[in-house]
């Protein structure tokens, strides 16, 4: 079936646009206000110490890097395996991609301490490094998710884009299998040191990245009052159930997996049973926001574009929530140094670690979701991101 849509520009709102730019500018003057403070003062002024040392900014960084490769998932499917309603929704599908990679790498560029430090880091690799090999998959990245929207931007150049629609979707796949890998080749950590992280990040990235394309795909629908079709928000509904099913199997088969080795079982009762506010995150956030909820909003939303939206909104809450249980209850729970061999120390043996985030790095936080929504919401202004669907032949092509 040939292409079904046309791309429109938003509609000329200059008042509410530039409110827009307001709001996203007051998250990214404080988030620029908590950096400076950082950096002037060092970390001893966050929650976080030299027992958890990954903490709320990383939260968010991870959450954003993780979305904006399964964000892609969208022009995946269109350019690669020919599905005319998804490939109309690529250029938004790569803009988002990009976005929100960028907001993810400024957080944790922000959160180094020592900014300045990152030369040194994109210029000396360790290839041990899984560190070192992530910073070639987010350059590479950038470049090709770039080159493979101008494909599909520029009518030119559209023969390309088929090729760099397969080149993109590999790379990406790579790329959140590296963001999996940084937890899975930790062995030192109970929590971690798992094949499973891997997969279980790429199933977790279609489906974060799918709620934010879904958030702003109907924020833009809205905005410029243009009708979705049914057959669209259902075959795209019916697709986030199914990566938010894949997501909890995927989680239920770690910690059912973990449960069966007598060395995760301390672990398993912390984070399952007896961890507190990680329990609380896990269990409530994860699993229950983040995965049972969404569920039952997307199975009775029939027509409701309002139901799937508040259901993707729940999505990246949950996914929010999961990203603090993968990487701070990891940190929280006693570094075993010596599996399998007793040791005694006079510091810190057996006690949880605490963690007390404070409001400057939930600035730093927020502030990447701002920068990816600013760089969206001028892009969209700018340019034509905006599908216009044929419903007609969309119909007559189910038919």
């Amino acid at each position: 079936m040939a292409s079904t849509a046309s791309y429109v520009e938003t509609q000329s709102r200059s008042g509410a646009f530039w409110g827009l730019l307001v709001l996203g500018g007051l998250f990214m003057l404080a988030a620029l206000g908590a950096f400076l403070y950082f950096e002037h003062n060092g970390h001893i002024v966050t929650g976080m110490d030299n027992q958890i040392v990954w903490g709320i900014p990383h939260v968010f960084a991870v959450f954003l890097i993780v979305a904006a490769s399964g964000v892609l998932n969208v022009a995946s499917i269109g350019s690669v395996f020919g599905k005319p309603v998804y490939k109309a929704r690529a250029p938004l599908s790569g803009l988002l991609a990009l976005a929100m990679m960028a907001g993810g790498l400024a957080v944790l560029a922000a959160d180094l301490g020592r900014p300045d430090r990152l030369i040194v880091a994109m210029t000396h690799f360790n290839f041990k490094s899984i560190f070192a090999l992530n910073m070639m998959f987010y350059s590479g990245f950038f470049a090709i998710v770039s080159a493979y929207l101008v494909t599909m931007m520029d009518r030119s150049l559209n023969d390309y884009s088929k090729v760099m629609g397969f080149l993109a979707f590999f790379w990406r796949l790579a790329l959140t299998t590296a963001t999996g890998s940084i937890f899975g080749f930790l062995i030192a950590r109970t929590a971690y040191g798992s094949a499973i992280m891997a997969p279980m990040f790429i199933i977790y990235s279609f489906a974060y990245g799918l709620a934010a394309f879904l958030i702003v795909q109907g924020s833009m629908y809205a905005w410029n009052k243009v009708q979705l079709d049914e057959g669209v928000l259902t075959r795209m509904k019916n697709l986030l159930a199914v990566f938010i099913g894949a997501a909890l199997y995927f989680t239920a088969v770690m910690h059912l997996t973990s449960l069966y080795f007598a060395k995760q079982i301390d672990y398993e009762r912390f984070l399952l049973l007896d961890g507190g506010i990680h329990t609380t995150m896990f269990w409530l956030g994860q699993v229950v926001i983040g995965g049972i909820v969404p569920l039952a909003l997307i199975f009775t939303a029939g027509r409701s574009q309002t139901r799937v939206i508040a259901a993707s909104v729940l999505v990246v809450l949950g996914g929010l929530a999961q990203m603090y249980v993968t990487i701070v209850s990891g940190q929280a729970f006693p570094l075993e140094i010596f599996p399998g061999y007793a040791a005694t120390s006079s510091f810190q043996d057996g006690i949880i670690n605490v963690y007390s985030p404070t409001l400057g790095e939930f600035a730093l936080g927020f502030g990447g979701i701002a920068l990816a929504f600013l760089i969206t919401v001028i892009a969209v202004r700018v340019l034509r991101f905006l599908p216009q669907d044929d419903f007609a032949a969309l119909k007559a092509g189910n038919d």
